[in-house]
C-alpha cells in the first residue's frame, strides 16, 4: 500500500534539496514523478529552487480551491510518486485528498514543508496541522541554529530586525529586506527579549 509522507525542518534545512534528489533517484530508475507547490509561493515562480544551486520546473502549481485527488486521477495517475513542496500552505481537505491519492490511486505522496510558523504556532499552517494528523509516516529533517545547537524554531527579520508577530506568508516583495533563519528554542528567546 502506498503511504503519505511528512518531512518537516525549519527553514534552510534542506527540505527542497531531499525532494529535489528524491525525484532524481525515482527518475534514474525509469520511474515518473509529480513534482507540485503551492501558488501563494511566489519567490521562484513555478520553479523549485534549492539554496546550494538545483532547481527543477513543476509539473503543476496548486491554490486552495483545487481538488488535487482529481487533478492526480485525471492527469498524473501513471505516476509512481507525487512530491509536494512547501506543504504547509496545502490545506486540511487537500491532506485528505492526497492521502485519497495513496489509497484509491495506490500512489505514495512526499510532502515536505514547515511545521511551526515564525511565531512558533501551527495555527497558519492547516496543511501541517493535518499532515501532522494523517501522515503515515512522520520525519524530522535537522539543521542547526547559530549558535550550534539543534535548530527547530523559525524566524524572520524584515531589514534585519527580528519579527515576532505579522502575516503568517511574507514573500520578499523586492523593497523591504525579508530574511527567514532556523533558530533554537534559546536564541529564539534572546531575539524575543532583545538580548540579540
Amino acid at each position: 500500500m502506498a503511504k503519505l509522507y511528512f518531512r518537516y525542518g525549519a527553514m534552510g534545512c534542506g527540505k527542497t534539496m531531499q525532494l529535489l534528489q528524491v525525484a532524481f533517484n525515482y527518475e534514474e530508475r525509469g520511474q515518473k514523478v509529480c513534482v507540485i507547490k503551492p501558488k501563494i509561493d511566489t519567490k521562484n515562480g513555478t520553479k523549485l529552487l534549492t539554496r546550494i544551486g538545483p532547481e527543477r520546473e513543476t509539473d503543476f502549481c496548486f491554490d486552495k480551491k483545487l481538488d488535487l485527488y482529481e487533478k492526480i486521477r485525471k492527469d498524473y495517475s501513471d505516476v509512481d510518486c507525487i512530491l509536494v513542496d512547501e506543504a504547509q500552505f496545502l490545506t486540511a481537505e487537500q491532506v485528505d485528498q492526497l492521502m485519497m491519492v495513496t489509497i484509491k490511486l495506490n500512489i505514495p505522496v512526499m510532502a515536505y514543508g514547515l511545521r511551526l510558523n515564525f511565531r512558533r504556532e501551527d495555527g497558519g499552517f492547516d496543511g501541517a496541522t493535518r499532515l501532522l494528523q494523517q501522515a503515515h509516516d512522520i520525519e524530522e529533517i535537522k539543521t542547526i541554529c547559530e549558535c550550534g545547537k539543534k535548530a527547530t524554531y523559525n524566524s524572520r527579520f524584515l531589514d534585519d530586525k527580528f519579527m515576532a508577530d505579522g502575516p503568517d506568508v511574507l514573500i520578499d516583495d523586492g523593497r523591504s529586506k525579508i530574511e527567514y533563519r532556523a533558530l533554537c528554542p534559546a536564541c529564539y528567546q534572546d531575539y524575543l527579549e532583545g538580548k540579540k
